[in-house]
Formats: structure tokens, sequence, C-alpha cells
């Protein structure tokens, strides 16, 4: 799926959480959305998604028939969630279903009004996907948090999307699920965005970033001409090397501690006092 953003912003709770957003993810690529905590990423993915309308500017995708760009918001919901899927970070929510019911769930945009899906196998083949068909008759509620994030990630290609959303999609996952998952998302070859808080995981995995900072667009482009010490100190205010991976040749990065101008951070200085 072709994807631009054109100027998009909007406000919530009387201000700006994201202002001005002009970028172009590369189509069949991963782009990792990078950021500080309010930097604006979910806000942002729900813009792209279609879930909040844009109060500026405008979320282009092409059009099915005619391959013109058209405002995501104003396809119709069914189109819409048949070719974007929006894999949202966990709620605590617990709900009474099983885990192949819960997957069934991305099926919903393809059902008859009799409520039949016309691929009665997508289910088994997202869940196999994302390595979970050994929970496929599990209690939802009785999954780890780990689990649940394999099956909603299964339930994200339950919808066979042209685009892929991601908010945090390696939370509460293990270093080992985390580099399996996201190497299988780069195999996948849809234009996927992901939200993700570890910037070596994204120097390792995406081909393309967006960082924002305070709503506002810092930078684009590849990792390793995006990710560099000057971008780390302004957007995350802390002092980092930029490193080569020695079998790889991605961009490593190695933090230091943040320091105020009077000594050590403030909430590491009164740690272990009342």
């Amino acid at each position: 799926m072709e994807l631009s953003l054109s100027g998009v912003g909007t406000r919530l709770g009387g201000r700006w959480v994201v202002d001005g957003i002009d970028a172009t993810p590369p189509a069949g690529a991963v782009t990792g959305l990078l950021g500080p905590n309010g930097a604006g990423k979910t806000t942002l993915l729900r813009l792209i998604a279609g879930l909040l309308p844009p109060a500026a500017g405008a979320v282009l995708v092409d059009d099915e028939v005619t391959g013109a760009p058209v405002p995501v918001d104003s396809l119709p919901r069914r189109r819409r969630a048949r070719r974007i899927a929006l894999l949202e970070q966990e709620s605590s929510a617990t709900v009474p279903l099983l885990v192949r019911e819960v997957v069934a769930l991305g099926r919903v945009p393809y059902r008859s009004w009799w409520g039949t899906d016309p691929d009665d196998s997508a289910v088994a083949r997202a869940l196999a996907a994302a390595d979970a068909s050994h929970l496929e008759h599990r209690a939802w509620d009785s999954l780890s948090g780990g689990e649940r994030q394999r099956v909603h990630v299964a339930r994200a290609l339950a919808q066979e999307p042209e685009l892929l959303l991601l908010d945090e999609p390696t939370n509460h996952l293990d270093v080992s699920a985390q580099l399996s998952l996201l190497t299988f998302v780069r195999t996948l070859g849809v234009t996927t965005v992901a939200a993700l808080h570890d910037l070596n995981l994204a120097a390792s995995y995406c081909d393309h970033v967006l960082v924002l900072s305070k709503g506002r667009l810092a930078a684009a482009g590849a990792p390793a001409d995006v990710l560099t010490p000057a971008l780390v100190r302004d957007v995350y205010h802390v002092e980092a090397d930029v490193l080569s991976h020695p079998r790889t040749g991605r961009p490593v990065i190695a933090f230091t501690a943040p320091t105020t101008s009077s000594g050590p951070h403030p909430v590491l200085a009164t740690k272990g006092h009342a």
C-alpha cells in the first residue's frame, strides 16, 4: 500500500499532540516510528488507521480501483478494515473467549450478512504465521503477556492487511521473541509502521525511521542516517555513541546515563531516601 502523510496534525486536550507531519513511509518496507513517551506515536498511528480524523492535513492511501491517493478517513469502515490492521497496546481487559475466537475477530470485515467467512482457513494461517497455533484452544485470559502479544499479531494478520500498524509490538516479549517477531514482520512484504521504544531494535530491523519529538517530525530516513549522537541528544536528552554491528554493519547505540548540570539525575540521587 502507498501511504503518505501531508501536514497531518490533531489536537487533544486543547493542544497539538501531532503537528504538521509530512512523511512517505516506503511501500512494502518496515518503518519505525520513534520518539520519547508523549511524542505522539500512538496518536499518529491512530490517525494513519483512520480512527482519528485529522484537524489539519491528510493521511493518504492509494485507492483500490484507481490507484489515486485518497484520504484514509474517507474510506468506508469495512473497506478500511480490510486493508489496514492496527495492533494497539494491550489493554488489561479480559474476555471469555478462546484464542482461536480472538484471532477470528480479525475476519469480521470479511464476514457476510449471515456471519460466514469466505476463507475459513485464514485464522489457521494467521495463527501459524505468528507461531501461536499451539495456543488455539487456550482461554484468552489464561495467557501470559508474551503469549497474548503473539495472539494480537495473529489477529492483525487474519485481516490480511495491505498496511500493518504496530504499537509497541515487542512489549512483554523476551529477547528471543522480540527478534523473531521483527524478523517475521520483515518477511511479510507488507507496508508496516511500528512504534518502537528500543532504538537498537529499530536500527536492526527497520528500513526507514520517523522520529517524533513533541508531536513534530524531528527526522526521517534510513536508520544509519538518522540515528546519530546529535539526534539522540536533541530528542532523548542523553549522550550516545553510535557503533557499527560487527556482523550486520547496522548501527548499534550505546547510551550514557543522563545527568544534570548540578550532578546526577535527581531521581537517582534521591533513591533510597525517605
